[in-house]
């Protein structure tokens, strides 16, 4: 049986990894939201919504646990913006 100090100290430090997670998203937001609006207003044949929505869908590598094969950095703000070029 945990004691309750082991509790709260799981606790406090899952909190503050949140924290600084949902702190860092939306810096990250603020920081890309100019170039999400500029994305926005070029993409005329739907190309991200369309992206975007591929990427919402499941995926059959995901679900047979093989990897996902990504040619641009996870925490790049810029990845939407391959298939525009």
């Amino acid at each position: 049986m945990q004691t309750l100090a082991l509790q709260l100290t799981t606790t406090f430090v899952d909190d503050a990894i949140e924290l600084v997670t949902g702190f860092g998203r939306a810096i990250l937001s603020l920081a890309t939201a100019p170039i999400e609006r500029i994305a926005r207003a070029c993409d005329v044949a739907g190309v991200l919504e369309q992206r975007r929505a591929d990427q919402r869908a499941s995926r059959p590598a995901a679900a047979r646990g093989g990897r996902r094969k990504s040619r641009h950095c996870r925490w790049s703000p810029f990845r939407g913006l391959s298939e525009l070029t």
